[in-house]
C-alpha cells in the first residue's frame, strides 16, 4: 500500500524544498520507490519533463533524489510570475491560462481535482510519495479553497510534519503560533514537528525544543544544523542565487533581471574555481574588469528589458563591449540582445514593439505558442555536443542567425556577432555539460577544473541524506507516512 507525507513550512524559505529532497534521497536509499510530489508551485525556474510539460526546478531536484525521470504530476499546479500582480498557470504542465492574483481566488477550486488526480497516479505507482507545502499554513486568509497546504493534506488525508527555521529567529513563536492560528482540524493533521538551520551546538536549543514540544503537544523529530554544502545544489528562486564560489581570473556577471527565469545555466559555472561569478543586483554597475557578461532567461521579456535600461546597464553594456567584453543572452536574453521584440498580440503585457539593446543584428516577434523540448546540440564554434532544453515563446530572425551558436538535430540555433563577442541562444542547461563547459570557458581563456558537474549534484544529495539521518529521526517520520 502506498503511503504519502508532506511537509509544510512555518513560512517561505524555511527548506522545505532541501528537506523534502534529502528524505526522498534517503528513502530511497532503503530500497522504496519514491516520488516527489508538490500541488502547487511558483517558480519562473521551470524544468522540461519527458513527458513533454514543465514542473518546478525543485521537484526536479528531488526527481533526481528519488532516481526517477520529471513527470508533469509531480507539480500539477505552477504559477509562473509575469508582472507583480499577474501570474501565468500551467496545469499538469501546459498552460491554461494568465490571471491577476485576485482572481486566482475564485480559480483555485477549480484545480483540485488536477491536484488529487495528478497525486494518484503517482500513488498508484510508487511505494511512497513525499509531498512539499508552499508558503505556510499560517497564512489563513488563503485557507479557503486552499490546495497548496492544508486544504490538500485534508482532501488527501495525509499527516503533516512541520518544519520551522531557527536560521531567521523566532523559531518557536514560528511553530506555536501556527497552531494557535489554523483550525483544530486543521493542527490534528500535523504529526509532529522539526527544527532546520540550527548554527552552533543544537544541544542549546535543547530548552526550546522542549518547550515546543510542551506548548503544542507535537513530539519533535529533531534538530537539523545548517546544511554548508546547500550552495552546490541548484537554487529554486531568484533571491536564492548566491554569487559563485571560485576567485578565478575570468570575471563573469549576470544580469539580476526582476523576472529572471531558469537560471539553473548558472549553477555549474557557480562552482568553477577559475571563475569569478557576480550575480548583479539592482541598482549595481557592471564592474569595468568583467569578462562575460550573461543576460540570462526571463519570464517578461519586454518588461525585463525596461527593467535593465532603469539600471544603467544597457549604457554599461555598450560600454562593456567597447572594451572588448564578451555578452552571452539566453532565452529571455538572447531576445533583449535584438533591435526590438515585436509583440502585437499582448502576449507578454500591452501589444507594441520594444527596441532591444542591438548588440545582434536579429529580432524577436512574440508568438502564443511554446516551445517546450529537451535538445541534443553541438556548439558552432568548438564543435562539442552538450545536453540542454528550451522552455520559450517567440521567434527570432535575422543576419546573425546565419552565425549560429549551435546546430539542433540540422537545424541552425542562435545567433553570433561578426566578432564574435556577442553571442545568443534559446538553449538552457548547456553549462551542466563538463565538455562543452570546459571548451566554452576555454575559449574565454579559462581552464575548467574538470569536475563532473551532475556527479557533485549526486554527491550533495547524498551528503544532505546523511546530514539528515545524523541528526534528525528520519526512522520515526518515515513511520509518520500513511
Amino acid at each position: 500500500m502506498t503511503r504519502a507525507l508532506m511537509i509544510q513550512g512555518t513560512g517561505s524559505n524555511v527548506g522545505k524544498s532541501m528537506l523534502v529532497a534529502g528524505l526522498c534521497r534517503a528513502a530511497t536509499r532503503q530500497g522504496l520507490s519514491v516520488a516527489p510530489f508538490k500541488p502547487q508551485n511558483m517558480s519562473n525556474n521551470a524544468a522540461v519533463t519527458s513527458d513533454g510539460g514543465e514542473i518546478g526546478r525543485a521537484q526536479a531536484l528531488q526527481a533526481l533524489a528519488c532516481g526517477k525521470p520529471l513527470i508533469t504530476d509531480m507539480n500539477p499546479v505552477l504559477l509562473k510570475p509575469e508582472t507583480d500582480v499577474g501570474s501565468q498557470v500551467v496545469v499538469q504542465g501546459k498552460r491554461l491560462t494568465t490571471v491577476r492574483a485576485r482572481d486566482y481566488a475564485a480559480l483555485k477550486p477549480t484545480l483540485m481535482e488536477k491536484v488529487l488526480e495528478s497525486f494518484n497516479r503517482l500513488k498508484s505507482n510508487n511505494d511512497l510519495v513525499i509531498v512539499e507545502g508552499a508558503g505556510s499554513p499560517a497564512e489563513v486568509n488563503l485557507r479557503p479553497g486552499d490546495i497548496a497546504n492544508m486544504g490538500f493534506a485534508q482532501a488527501a488525508d495525509i499527516p503533516v510534519i512541520l518544519a520551522g527555521d531557527i536560521d531567521r529567529g523566532g523559531v518557536i513563536a514560528q511553530i506555536v503560533g501556527t497552531q494557535a492560528v489554523i483550525s483544530a482540524q486543521d493542527a490534528a493533521l500535523i504529526r509532529g514537528f522539526l527544527v532546520n538551520k540550527f548554527r552552533g551546538d543544537p544541544s542549546l536549543f535543547d530548552d526550546g525544543y522542549a518547550m515546543i514540544e510542551q506548548h503544542t503537544g507535537w513530539p519533535g523529530f529533531g534538530v537539523l544544523p545548517y546544511f554548508s554544502e546547500a550552495w552546490k545544489l541548484p537554487a529554486e528562486d531568484g533571491l536564492d542565487i548566491a554569487d559563485g564560489q571560485g576567485d578565478g581570473d575570468l570575471k563573469v556577471v549576470c544580469l539580476g533581471l526582476s523576472r529572471i527565469a531558469n537560471f539553473d545555466d548558472l549553477d555549474p559555472l557557480a562552482q568553477e574555481p577559475g571563475v569569478s561569478l557576480t550575480m548583479l543586483r539592482a541598482g549595481q554597475p557592471i564592474p569595468g574588469d568583467t569578462d562575460l557578461v550573461i543576460i540570462p532567461g526571463s519570464k517578461s521579456t519586454r518588461g525585463d528589458l525596461a527593467f535593465l535600461r532603469e539600471q544603467g546597464w544597457d549604457i554599461d553594456l555598450q560600454a562593456h563591449v567597447r572594451r572588448g567584453g564578451h555578452v552571452l543572452g539566453i532565452c529571455g536574453g538572447y531576445q533583449m540582445l535584438g533591435h526590438q521584440i515585436d509583440d502585437p498580440d499582448g502576449i507578454e503585457g500591452s501589444a507594441g514593439t520594444t527596441p532591444g539593446l542591438g548588440l545582434l543584428d536579429v529580432e524577436t516577434l512574440m508568438t502564443p505558442d511554446k516551445r517546450l523540448t529537451e535538445t541534443q546540440a553541438v556548439h558552432a564554434g568548438s564543435n562539442t555536443p552538450f545536453h540542454g532544453y528550451e522552455i520559450h515563446i517567440g521567434r527570432t530572425t535575422g543576419p546573425d542567425r546565419t552565425r549560429p551558436f549551435a546546430t539542433v538535430s540540422g537545424r541552425e540555433e542562435g545567433a553570433i556577432s561578426a566578432d564574435g563577442r556577442i553571442a545568443g541562444s534559446y538553449l538552457h542547461g548547456m553549462f551542466r555539460d563538463d565538455a562543452f563547459r570546459a571548451a566554452w570557458l576555454a575559449a574565454l581563456g579559462a581552464k575548467s577544473s574538470g569536475s563532473g558537474y551532475d556527479a557533485t549534484v549526486q554527491a550533495t544529495l547524498d551528503a544532505l541524506a546523511d546530514h539528515m539521518e545524523t541528526h534528525l529521526d528520519i526512522k520515526g517520520l518515515l513511520a509518520v507516512a500513511k
